[in-house]
């Protein structure tokens, strides 16, 4: 991708989203995803500045008006990767970044 965003003209500058297409439409994956993102920039590819995540306090997601009680922090829209499942996928994006940073020296 960023290839075909240098032959247009356009600065290779991508943010990828963890989930839809990526995750293959099931929220779970989304760390897989996170995790294969940060390998990449951990190796230095400059490209990425970013990264989309379906997230909420607590995973999955509920409908609204079947008469059951909503769960609170729980989506209605998207599944979502729990606080819990999150907070190590920024961790290891994060960390990705910094071995990216040591690496452009």
């Amino acid at each position: 991708m960023a290839q075909a965003l240098r032959d247009a003209g356009l600065a290779p500058r991508l943010m990828i989203d963890t989930s839809h297409g990526n995750s293959e439409k099931d929220w779970r994956r989304q760390s897989g995803v996170a995790q294969d993102i940060g390998e990449q920039v951990a190796q230095g590819d400059p490209a990425i500045f970013g990264v989309m995540m379906e997230s909420f306090l607590v995973e999955g997601r509920q409908d609204v008006g079947r008469g059951d009680a909503l769960v609170y922090g729980r989506s209605i829209t998207d599944g979502c990767l729990g606080w819990d499942a999150t907070v190590p996928a920024l961790r290891g994006l994060a960390d990705a970044v910094r071995a990216r940073r040591r690496l452009a020296g």
